[in-house]
């Protein structure tokens, strides 16, 4: 090939995809800023790794929360925006349960139930841990997920279920108000304030080698993994290897067809319901248990990661959302080696923009339910 052909060609990519370029030379750039500064020492491999176990943490948390949004959204037809709120509600009231089995004889059974609302009682000083209250924790994880399945089921019948052969719109603005209304119910019976709920000091913890140093790894890290990693490999059991998984997945692919060939639709709605709210309960109260602090609004600010997850794993698919996850939880947290960790949330929103600009369906390319 000449050189005035290969200018020409060249030329042409340029014109053609000039945004392929810019991603691809921005990528060049973060990837030669890494190397350089691993090779030099101004990044340490010891806190890369620290960063990616981090981000490998919240994207399981984003992915297991983002199973029942994407589930709801597969088989029900519409966008959940109270999907944070029922993540928050889960991990009150598993926390409150938490708190209860740690404490009850020796404080407030009401102080207790409201988790510690004006500091009325502290997580730190009842013990809540995987170690120190193994009981409290695995209760508290129990009911989270049988709390949110009753609230996701009450909210379903009375408000969603009159509405659900309305349009999407309809029921999606009708989540968001479900939405609203949850979150300040929260904020009015447990208070606006942010509490801690561990006893972080106690909580034991393995410093791994990387080369030039070590990075953390806690006990609340190891359940994280093992509790989101069991429920999603039960999740897709349930979907491949059972009755009611097929039928779950045919109502995902063709709603019309599977009432004419006699599959119990309203049996497989419940069905979606109560496996997606019971994750995102147990998503929520390990996500506290993780991070060691609540607040009235964490499952909003959680929300829009999951919504991206989903989103970029392709909407409707289960193994999407894990996925998504997984890359949005890494991006935020490895993206402060450029950028200030202020702008880790709105570094993942990007690469999710930049992900879909390439493949518009989505990692995952559309695939639904299974």
């Amino acid at each position: 090939m000449s050189v005035s052909e290969t200018y020409v060609r060249y030329r042409q990519t340029l014109s053609e995809e000039p945004l392929a370029i810019g991603v691809l030379l921005v990528a060049l750039w973060m990837a030669w800023s890494l190397v350089s500064g691993l090779l030099t020492g101004g990044i340490q491999i010891s806190s890369l790794a620290s960063l990616v176990w981090d981000g490998l943490l919240r994207g399981l948390i984003i992915g297991l929360a983002g199973i029942g949004l994407s589930m709801t959204y597969s088989i029900l037809n519409f966008a959940n925006f109270a999907h944070g709120d029922y993540l928050t509600s889960g991990a009150f009231a598993g926390m409150a349960t938490s708190y209860l089995v740690a404490g009850i004889g020796e404080n407030s059974v009401g102080a207790l139930l409201l988790v510690g609302a004006g500091g009325s009682v502290f997580g730190g000083a009842l013990g809540i841990g995987v170690t120190t209250a193994p009981l409290a924790v695995v209760l508290g994880a129990l009911l989270a997920g049988v709390a949110t399945i009753a609230l996701a089921l009450a909210i379903d019948r009375f408000v969603y279920r009159p509405i659900r052969d309305e349009s999407g719109i309809a029921l999606l603005i009708t989540s968001i108000g479900v939405a609203f209304a949850l979150r300040y119910l929260l904020q009015f019976v447990f208070g606006a304030g942010v509490r801690g709920t561990t006893a972080a000091g106690s909580v034991p913890r393995v410093n791994v080698p990387a080369i030039d140093g070590t990075f953390r790894v806690t006990a609340h890290d190891i359940s994280l993994v093992i509790v989101a990693g069991g429920l999603m490999l039960g999740v897709h059991l349930l979907l491949q290897r059972t009755k009611l998984g097929k039928a779950m997945r045919a109502m995902s692919d063709n709603e019309d067809l599977a009432r004419i060939t006699g599959i119990p639709t309203e049996r497989v709605i419940r069905t979606t319901w109560i496996v997606g709210a019971g994750l995102t309960g147990v998503a929520g109260y390990m996500f506290v248990l993780w991070k060691g602090t609540l607040g009235f609004n964490d499952g909003w600010l959680l929300l829009l990661l999951v919504f991206a997850a989903v989103i970029l794993g392709g909407i409707g698919s289960i193994y999407g959302a894990i996925g998504g996850g997984i890359v949005i939880g890494l991006t935020a947290s490895v993206s402060v080696i450029w950028i200030p960790s202020e702008f880790g949330r709105a570094a993942a929103f990007l690469v999710m923009i930049v992900i879909l600009l390439f493949k518009p369906e989505g990692i995952f390319s559309g695939r639904t339910t299974a």
